[in-house]
């Protein structure tokens, strides 16, 4: 049985005053918890990927209104070509690290979501919002 879920991606950079937009995902399942709903969401990516890599146009170009929705989304680009297809099990360890070590962080609503196994606080008309955050480098 397929599930929507609506998501607000915020990368550090963006600023607080632009609404951004909320994406929506159909999910195989409803997840219970972190874990199952990182890695339905990594699922996701993956096939979306690998189904896309080898039918991009080579002589690829935007319309105004396709920069436009993919601004909207945070990257313009022509697409890839060709290459390997993207590997699940690596592409979900990788997914479930990056949380673990706090690459990002998500929200369901204003709740912050801290462990793998935490149960999704479901309700009607929830919104995840997941924040990817850049790590600084440098001197002191």
């Amino acid at each position: 049985m397929a599930f929507t879920i609506n998501v607000r991606m915020k990368k550090p950079g963006i600023r607080k005053s632009r609404e951004l937009p909320l994406v929506p995902f159909v999910l195989e399942k409803k997840p219970e918890n972190v874990r199952e709903l990182l890695v339905e969401l990594t699922t996701l990516g993956v096939k979306d990927y690998n189904e896309r890599k080898d039918t991009e146009n080579l002589l690829a170009f935007l319309t105004q209104d396709e920069i436009a929705e993919q601004a909207k989304r945070g990257k313009v680009s022509f697409g890839s070509h060709g290459g390997k297809d993207a590997d699940l099990e690596k592409a979900a360890a990788n997914t479930i690290q990056c949380f673990e070590d706090g690459i990002y962080r998500v929200f369901a609503d204003e709740e912050e979501l801290t462990n793998l196994e935490d149960k999704i606080p479901w309700k009607e008309g929830m919104i995840f919002t997941f924040i990817r955050l850049t790590m600084l480098s440098g001197r002191i």
